[in-house]
C-alpha cells in the first residue's frame, strides 16, 4: 500500500471516529435523559443532558478536525486546499469555542472563578 493511500485510509478512519463519537454521544445522552426522567427534576436533567452533549460534539468536533488536517495531508498542496482547510478548521474552532463557552459560561483561556 502507497503511503498516500495509508495517509487517506488514516484520515477516513479518523473521520468514521469523529463521527462514531457524535452519535454514540447523542444515543447515550438521549437514553439517560428518558431514564431520569421521572425520577429528577427536569432542570436538573436538562442541564447535565445539555452539558453531557455538548462536551460530546466538543470532542466529535476535535476529532473531525483532526481527520481535516490528516487528509490535507495526501492532496497536492494549493491555494485552494489551504484556504479550505483554513476556512473548516476555522469554522470548527468557532464551534468548538460557541461550545465551550456554552458549558463553561466563560472564555476558554479566562481562569474559572472560585
Amino acid at each position: 500500500m502507497e503511503i498516500q493511500q495509508l495517509i487517506t485510509f488514516a484520515g477516513s478512519v479518523i473521520e468514521i471516529l469523529g463521527i462514531s463519537v457524535i452519535f454514540i454521544g447523542v444515543l447515550i445522552c438521549t437514553f439517560r435523559f428518558i431514564y431520569r426522567l421521572g425520577r429528577q427534576p427536569f432542570k436538573s436533567i436538562y442541564v447535565s443532558t445539555r452539558n453531557y452533549l455538548g462536551q460530546t460534539l466538543l470532542l466529535g468536533l476535535e476529532v473531525l478536525m483532526a481527520a481535516d488536517i490528516v487528509r490535507s495531508i495526501t492532496g497536492t498542496p494549493n491555494l485552494q486546499s489551504i484556504l479550505i482547510l483554513g476556512l473548516i478548521v476555522l469554522i470548527r474552532t468557532f464551534l468548538s469555542m460557541a461550545l465551550n463557552i456554552e458549558l463553561e459560561g466563560r472564555l476558554p483561556w479566562k481562569k474559572a472563578e472560585k
